[in-house]
């Protein structure tokens, strides 16, 4: 029997019914993530593959009759019966078979959002310089006002796979801000890459304390902009819910409300950064790769419904994003994209403009030209460290609530083994680690100790 006469394991509809043995990879992640069971081990995406593979088989032998699979379960008994599954198929070599030999996508034609950020960069240039078409696929990148409406075009399935912000598929996962659903995000696509940027008015309000009374705007609740800035006030004694307030604003709306003076400040995604100096209406107060060097800010998410339902795809796409983003950390290829992304269609902003960015050598509003070579770099490998820092912050301020399996919530969402074989296969180095400590603001994030963290901040609603 081959793969191919089991028809593709992944698109059968009756395995996302839920119920209390369903076994579905949904319930799987939403059991994960549930105070009521988060004593639940967590499956990773191979267990995922490895139980759609015993499903399809299942199919083939007795097609769409659940009564009788369940009454030959019965009487075998459930590990019985997969064993005398196993000795039928072999269930290994067909999982290898999946992972390691991947054929055509099984969907050429892709609509992919991005919000028009350099954030998005691997994204928006692997449609012009070609990186999609090198793996199969016409992937279409759709330019978005903003967060909310990525979410709900992904969740809606008007979108295949979207630009996202690294806490979004964390949030939708657990169904905060939004309807539960299932995401994955097994690539990052950049580090660093954000500013705190204050309006001309403040040239004399460099120290955070004098910030009482500020709105800043920052993109999304569920980003690390938001998180970011609530860190970085809190640790000068402000409370970011009291002291200051934050509004939602989409990146392209930033400089207009700075210059309006709806908007003291905020801390955003380029090039609006740099946009602000550009145009003489603000100045770059700090990069956040100096709140944490190194930390994630946007990646390429989608359902976990996109790799279970089109596994060649996914596996085409995820080749695609990672290879682009490599190609992104060259500082030598910066000036080239920066000409690639500029368009209307794209960012739509003068390339001088990107280029400051990608390159790192930029006008700081402040009279001075700085030299930042990673001042936004591009490193897509998914750490699960990063993603338990997340939502020890969404926890901190009451984005979510109640027990959190921080560790199994992080390896349900970012697929850090799939970026990881991804890389290996196309001839990058990857980690062989998930976890690592993280210095921000000069102290020492342990990832083992997420709920500890959590309660050592003296300001904070959780």
């Amino acid at each position: 029997m081959s793969i191919k006469s089991l028809g593709n394991p992944f698109s059968e509809k009756t395995d996302l019914r839920h119920g209390a043995d369903c076994g579905c990879h949904a319930c799987a992640i939403s059991e994960a993530v549930s105070s009521k069971h988060h004593a639940a081990p967590s499956m990773s995406s191979e267990q995922m593959l490895e139980r759609a593979i015993e499903s399809a088989v299942v199919r083939s032998v007795f097609g769409q009759n659940d009564i009788s699979r369940r009454s030959f379960m019965g009487m075998l008994g459930g590990s019985t019966f997969a064993a005398a599954l196993a000795s039928a198929f072999p269930l290994d070599k067909a999982k290898a078979a999946i992972l390691d030999e991947l054929g055509p996508p099984e969907k050429t034609d892709l609509n992919i959002g991005f919000v028009p950020i350099t954030c998005a960069t691997p994204i928006i240039m692997a449609q012009p310089m070609g990186f999609y078409e090198r793996y199969g696929l016409n992937a279409q990148v759709i330019k978005t006002a903003g967060w909310a409406v990525a979410r709900d075009k992904s969740l809606s399935g008007e979108y295949d796979a979207s630009h996202m912000l690294t806490p979004m598929p964390l949030a939708m996962t657990l169904g905060a801000g939004s309807v539960a659903s299932p995401y994955i995000m097994p690539a990052v696509e950049n580090i660093n890459g954000q500013a705190i940027v204050l309006s001309n008015e403040h040239l004399d309000k460099r120290d955070p304390t004098q910030w009482k009374g500020f709105t800043f705007g920052v993109p999304f609740e569920y980003s690390m902009h938001n998180f970011l800035l609530r860190y970085y006030v809190a640790e000068f004694g402000l409370d970011p819910d009291v002291d200051i307030q934050i509004r939602v604003v989409p990146p392209p709306e930033m400089v207009a409300n700075l210059r309006a003076g709806n908007l003291d400040g905020y801390l955003s995604p380029d090039p609006f950064n740099q946009r602000a100096v550009w145009e003489g209406i603000g100045f770059i107060h700090m990069l956040t790769k100096d709140i944490w060097e190194g930390h994630p800010c946007c990646a390429f998410a989608a359902p976990l419904s996109f790799a279970q339902e089109l596994p060649n795809t996914y596996g085409a796409l995820l080749k695609s994003i990672i290879d682009a983003t490599q190609y992104a950390s060259n500082p030598d290829n910066r000036s080239q994209i920066a000409e690639a992304i500029a368009p209307t269609n794209y960012l739509n902003q003068p390339v001088p403009v990107i280029e400051q960015v990608l390159t790192g050598t930029f006008a700081d509003g402040l009279g001075q030209v700085q030299n930042v070579p990673d001042r936004i770099d591009f490193d897509p490998f998914p750490w699960h460290s990063m993603g338990v820092w997340i939502l020890t912050q969404m926890k901190r301020w009451g984005y979510i609530e109640g027990d959190v399996d921080y560790k199994a919530v992080a390896e349900q969402v970012y697929l850090a083994a799939d970026c990881k074989k991804v890389m290996e296969d196309l001839g990058y180095d990857a980690p062989d680690v998930t976890y690592k400590s993280h210095m921000i603001m000069g102290k020492t994030f342990d990832p083992a100790q997420p709920e500890a963290y959590v309660q050592s901040f003296e300001i904070g609603r959780g």
